[in-house]
């Protein structure tokens, strides 16, 4: 049954690409796993290839040429996702900073609550972020704060990437017009849920920083989303959004 699927992005995991994969799919709900890595030299893609072998028709593999960005792999992934007829497709990080048990309470708020977007956030009931220096949670934080601000959006944690969305959301959106390709992505595609008019919750989740492998952070990222929120907001003004479709 082709339900639910998790995409993961990677760029060089060869120390957490197996271990995630493993945790998600003994999880007692049924998700499969879509990795779109990016050409990585330390031989991520590899090491997926040899799962196939041991999670036959649940382990997906996308491999793409270069370092092409987050946006564009997760855009890459979701094309995939409704092209093979999942239902709910999640976003998902390879480094365990989101813990894969909190896959079910997101898939539980889709499925059984009826939500369009369940969004695992760090903010909803505090600050919930685990070894990130105070300096990264403020500027995280207060980046919420102003993207609030500036495009109305009651969401706490915008940046976030631990999300379910179901089918209907990413057939509704335009993904050929999804531009960013860092945090400013992440904002841009709730923006656009959130014009739609779908169903959107929060979720309390814990984000623990990574113990392996290299962070992709970079001062062009924030950059991007900063900037990237006020263009958001300027073109939303010029743009028409119908109501979501109700299934």
């Amino acid at each position: 049954m082709k339900e639910n699927l998790v995409i993961i992005p990677t760029y060089n995991e060869k120390e957490n690409v197996e271990s995630i994969i493993r945790a998600v799919l003994k999880l007692a709900d049924p998700f499969h796993i879509l990795i779109v890595d990016d050409g990585s030299p330390d031989g991520t893609g590899q090491i997926v290839k040899n799962l196939q072998n041991e999670f036959t028709d649940k382990l997906h593999l996308l491999e793409r040429s270069g370092k092409l960005g987050l946006g564009t792999a997760y855009i890459t992934g979701f094309k995939w996702a409704l092209e093979e007829g999942y239902k709910y497709i999640f976003e998902m990080d390879a480094d365990f900073s989101h813990d894969p048990k909190d896959l079910v309470r997101l898939y539980h708020t889709c499925k059984i609550e009826g939500l369009d977007v369940a969004i695992g956030s760090r903010y909803i009931t505090g600050v919930n972020v685990v070894n990130w220096p105070m300096g990264r949670v403020l500027m995280s934080y207060f980046a919420g704060v102003y993207v609030r601000l500036i495009t109305r959006m009651p969401i706490m944690d915008p940046t976030g990437g631990f999300i379910c969305y179901t089918k209907e959301v990413l057939q509704t959106i335009n993904l050929d017009k999804i531009t960013f390709v860092g945090y400013a992505f992440q904002i841009e595609m709730k923006f656009n849920a959130y014009l739609h008019k779908f169903n959107i919750k929060e979720i309390p989740i814990i984000f623990t920083d990574r113990t392996k492998g290299t962070s992709k952070m970079s001062s062009g990222i924030f950059k991007e989303a900063i900037f990237g929120v006020v263009m958001m907001k300027v073109w939303s003004l010029f743009r028409k959004f119908n109501p979501a479709p109700k299934s």
